[in-house]
């Protein structure tokens, strides 16, 4: 898969997912419906955070994002309190600007070094590439997942 599909199909979902963050009033952000156990602000800061840790962490490079969110949103963490709106602007920010800053990096080649990773669906990552496969397909689980809940909560 080209590298440039990626990072163009990563924009259109992190943009879509800002646009979500922008319009959807708090308490549809933070409600868990019955069958569900997470919400629409966790899903989305989810993907910001394991797209880093992907792609990032096991690369040994530094992150791009606070330390603080992946203490709170990495797997196997759950819903807390909603950030404030100045947090939510940020995430929204980051959604975008780690996109444009990951395919520089990437084109730069500055992922030299990949630790090979098995995900919970059992793939082993073992480079870049496979990362940022791995990640569209990740990604596109929980924007699923962040739509159904916004037909369910709003």
């Amino acid at each position: 898969m080209e590298a440039q599909f990626i990072f163009q199909t990563m924009m259109r979902h992190r943009k879509n997912l800002v646009k979500i963050l922008e319009n959807t009033p708090e308490p549809a952000l933070a409600d868990i419906p019955e069958g569900f156990r997470n919400n629409i602000w966790w899903n989305i800061s989810h993907i910001l955070v394991v797209q880093q840790l992907l792609c990032y962490k096991l690369s040994g490079l530094p992150l791009n994002i606070p330390e603080d969110l992946v203490g709170m949103y990495s797997k196997g963490t759950f819903p807390g309190v909603l950030p404030d709106p100045a947090e939510r602007a940020e995430v929204g920010r980051l959604l975008v600007d780690t996109v444009g800053k990951l395919e520089q990096d990437y084109n730069d080649g500055v992922f030299e070094n990949y630790t090979a990773y098995k995900t919970s669906a059992g793939f082993v990552l073992s480079s870049i590439d496979e990362a940022l496969q791995f990640n569209l397909y990740h990604e596109g689980l929980h924007l699923g997942t962040v739509l159904s809940l916004l037909k369910i909560v709003r």
